[in-house]
């Protein structure tokens, strides 16, 4: 969304300035996708969004506070009681994937250690299961800063009514907010893979044909305001929590911001153009009144292309970075949770970087033999049922998502990650963790529940009480866990008290 916005509103003449100027960085873009060098390096990057809980495992609004402590590799999210770390862009090959694993824990402490000064823990979990409806509704969850009001403001303005959340599994939950609260819930992990423009396509189509197995095998959110929702509750949640569309809308076809997409693609430039013809503009910000600069090094800085694309949320986005020299393009993977401890998210990682690089070499890739329609509903089907899901898969027909896991897609990460160079004991640790959580039918979901339930709680009323004592115990016993390192599938789901 940009790092400074101006105002949290905009008047009719500058969200017409800004449309003019947008269609002008589109073109500007496609002449520049033709004619300039960019960079093809493939390096990889993480960002990480974090929880900031209590001594009573509640959320705790401490996020500038503990920013202060901390250097420019971290940076505030929307909700007051998060923030994010990011860590540098790095090649894969050799002994990079053990590398991110380092400078994760590296930075990790780093947080910890500065929420400690405020009284806080850090909480890495997709969904912090001790956030309440009322908390929700408490204007004190947002972080102080114009780009947030704003986006709040232009959402609740385009939809024109309140926020409805309505998700159901094994409980429903349905509660209408009068802003945009609830996607303050949805931490996640996001990947990135740079890529030349030239073979951004495939990487995006073999991005979007895993997704419904990578949403299974990490889901990491079962438990959204005390209920028992989706395995990785966050895929409805952020799609409902920022759709400005009203119910006539949907009816009629509109597009939704939160966007798993429609086709296949064949250019980066199709999902580029896509923003543009189909979404108006959500923060209309003048490029002088933001302080970006036309141009960086040789690059344009596409001001105006950036912000619209910031404000479209593709579970798989395209990013394109002027750089200070050769500007490049990078595919942005958002689908997965925090958590639950750094070796998950650097076998996540494996996996996905894996996956991506073996269907992208292959002569006729998974896309070309799978519906999009398909792509989408296994999406679905692996946030709601995590590693219960049953998806489809080109030869296979219906299989069971573990399955598919463990007799397939585990040797074909091994291969895609031997192509990138990736030492090969790396590749065999990381793979083994995946295994292990479909042998062990355990990831962060599961465990979850699992605890709920040897807690007491998962035959409370789940706004009771009974319901948040039992979350709160949960969650102690999670953050135990997960400061011992080990991966979720060797934990028990057993109390210290």
């Amino acid at each position: 969304m940009g790092d400074a916005v101006s105002s949290d509103s905009y008047t009719p003449q500058q969200r017409t300035r800004y449309r003019n100027r947008l269609l002008r960085d589109l073109e500007l873009f496609d002449h520049h996708l033709q004619h300039a060098e960019f960079v093809d390096e493939g390096t990889i990057g993480l960002e990480l969004e974090l929880n900031l809980v209590g001594d009573d495992m509640q959320p705790l609004c401490c996020g500038e506070e503990v920013l202060s402590e901390l250097s420019d590799d971290y940076q505030s999210e929307i909700g007051a009681f998060n923030v994010e770390l990011n860590l540098p862009p790095q090649s894969i090959a050799g002994e990079g994937l053990d590398i991110m694993q380092q400078e994760l824990e590296e930075r990790l402490a780093a947080v910890r250690v500065a929420a400690g000064k405020v009284g806080a823990h850090v909480a890495m979990i997709g969904t912090l299961p001790s956030l309440t409806t009322e908390f929700l509704r408490d204007p004190e969850w947002m972080t102080k800063e114009n780009r947030y009001r704003a986006l709040s403001n232009s959402i609740m303005e385009a939809r024109g009514e309140l926020v409805r959340i309505d998700i159901a599994r094994e409980e429903h939950y349905h509660e209408d907010f009068e802003d945009i609260a609830p996607e303050s819930a949805c931490t996640s992990m996001q990947l990135h893979l740079q890529i030349a423009p030239n073979r951004f396509a495939d990487a995006w189509n073999a991005s979007q044909a895993i997704a419904g197995v990578q949403a299974a095998i990490a889901a990491n959110s079962p438990l959204f305001a005390g209920y028992r929702t989706w395995h990785e509750s966050r895929i409805p949640l952020f799609s409902q929590a920022i759709d400005t569309r009203t119910v006539e809308l949907v009816n009629q076809g509109v597009r939704p911001r939160v966007w798993f997409g429609e086709r296949w693609i064949t250019s980066v430039f199709d999902l580029f153009e896509e923003n543009v013809r189909y979404f108006s503009p959500l923060l209309p910000e003048d490029r002088v009144d933001s302080g970006t600069p036309l141009m960086t090094g040789e690059s344009p800085a596409l001001h105006y292309l950036n912000l619209q694309n910031g404000t479209i949320w593709r579970w798989n986005r395209p990013i394109y970075d002027p750089h200070t020299e050769l500007s490049h393009i990078r595919v942005e993977n958002r689908l997965l949770p925090a958590g639950p401890t750094p070796a998950d998210i650097i076998a996540d990682a494996a996996f996905y970087y894996g996956l991506v690089k073996y269907f992208s070499e292959q002569t006729r890739p998974v896309w070309s033999r799978m519906s999009f329609e398909e792509a989408e509903k296994n999406f679905n089907a692996g946030a709601r049922d995590g590693l219960n899901a049953m998806i489809s898969w080109p030869t296979l027909g219906r299989i069971r998502v573990k399955d598919l896991i463990t007799d397939h897609l585990i040797n074909d990460a091994q291969k895609g990650l031997l192509m990138l160079g990736v030492r090969r004991d790396l590749i065999e640790n990381y793979m083994e963790i995946i295994e292990g959580r479909t042998l062990a039918h355990q990831n962060g979901a599961i465990w979850q529940l699992k605890a709920l339930s040897a807690a007491g709680g998962s035959a409370t009323h789940p706004a009771s009480q009974e319901r948040r004592a039992a979350i709160a115990k949960v969650l102690r016993r999670y953050l135990e866990l997960q400061a011992t390192g080990a991966p979720v599938h060797t934990w028990p789901v057993t109390f210290t008290d």
